[in-house]
């Protein structure tokens, strides 16, 4: 994949030539560059994320009302866990009695 140094669009190849769509900048392709560029291919793949258990290694508990309409539970399990991109924490909560999972809106 290659980015436009004028405009930052994605670039698209035609024949020898990178072609930018938006603002027609032209560059010519450079086959050592392509190389070593990261292909789809050539990216592993970790697996999907491991899901975050409230109850697991807690004994911390907190008033908070379960949401799960059949359960009457005001007492809930809770962790704090980093949001994805690392700009503030959420809390998660999993109910003591029903084991239903939310976070904290």
């Amino acid at each position: 994949m290659k980015f436009c140094d004028d405009c930052g669009s994605l670039m698209h190849t035609e024949g020898d030539t990178w072609v930018c769509r938006s603002c027609e900048n032209e560059e010519q392709r450079d086959s050592q560059a392509e190389a070593a560029m990261a292909t789809q291919d050539g990216q592993r793949d970790d697996g999907a994320p491991e899901v975050a258990d409230a109850t697991q290694d807690s004994s911390e508990t907190m008033e908070e009302t379960c949401p799960a309409g059949d359960c009457d539970s005001d007492e809930a399990y809770y962790e704090m866990m980093p949001k994805p991109g690392g700009s503030y924490e959420v809390r998660l909560f999993t109910c003591v009695e029903c084991g239903h999972k939310w976070r904290e809106t």
